[in-house]
C-alpha cells in the first residue's frame, strides 16, 4: 500500500468516526436539563470507583452511599457551568457512553458499568499519557470533575487529613 492511500486512508476513518460520533451525542447526550443522564451516571460511578480506590468507604452499602452522593454534587456542580460547557460536557460523555466513543477515546473494550476497577484504571491512564491533546483533556475533565465533586463533601476531609476550614 502506498503512502499516500494510508494517509487518505486514515483521514477518511476520522472523519468518520467524528461524524459518527457527533450523531451519536445527537442521539444520547450525556447531560439533559443540566443534569446527568443514566449513562452520564454510570460513567462517572466506574470513573470515580477507579480514581478514588482507597479513599471510597470499603462496605458496598456505604459505597453506594458516598457514591450516590457524589453523582448529586456532580448535577450541582454542572447546574453552575455556562451553558457552552455544559454542551461540551454533554458531548464528551455522550461519545464516551457509546461503544465506539469509549473504545475510541477511553481504550475501554468493556461498558463502563461492567469494566473492573483495573480495566478502568488502565484506559484513565491510557487518556492521561496519550500524545493526543482531547484523550488528555477528556482525562482531566474527568478526573477534575470527580475529585471536585467527591471531596467537596465535609465527610470526605478526614480521608485526606484535612481538619476542614480555620475559624478565624
Amino acid at each position: 500500500m502506498q503512502r499516500r492511500t494510508l494517509l487518505k486512508l486514515g483521514a477518511t476513518s476520522i472523519a468518520v468516526l467524528i461524524v459518527a460520533g457527533g450523531a451519536s451525542t445527537l442521539l444520547q447526550p450525556g447531560l439533559q436539563q443540566g443534569k446527568l443522564t443514566a449513562a452520564g451516571r454510570a460513567l462517572f460511578s466506574s470513573v470515580a470507583s477507579a480514581i478514588l480506590q482507597g479513599t471510597l468507604p470499603a462496605a458496598a452499602t456505604e459505597k453506594q452511599l458516598a457514591l450516590a452522593g457524589m453523582l448529586q454534587r456532580i448535577d450541582a456542580m454542572v447546574q453552575a457551568f455556562p451553558p457552552h460547557v455544559q454542551a461540551e460536557l454533554s458531548q464528551l460523555l455522550g461519545l464516551l457512553a457509546t461503544g465506539l466513543g469509549r473504545r475510541t477515546l477511553a481504550g475501554l473494550a468493556t461498558d463502563w458499568p461492567d469494566a473492573s476497577i483495573g480495566a478502568v484504571q488502565e484506559a484513565l491512564q491510557s487518556m492521561r499519557m496519550s500524545r493526543l491533546a482531547l484523550r488528555q483533556q477528556s482525562y482531566h475533565a474527568l478526573h477534575d470533575i470527580v475529585g471536585a465533586a467527591y471531596f467537596s463533601d465535609a465527610s470526605t476531609w478526614s480521608v485526606l487529613g484535612y481538619p476542614g476550614p480555620v475559624t478565624i
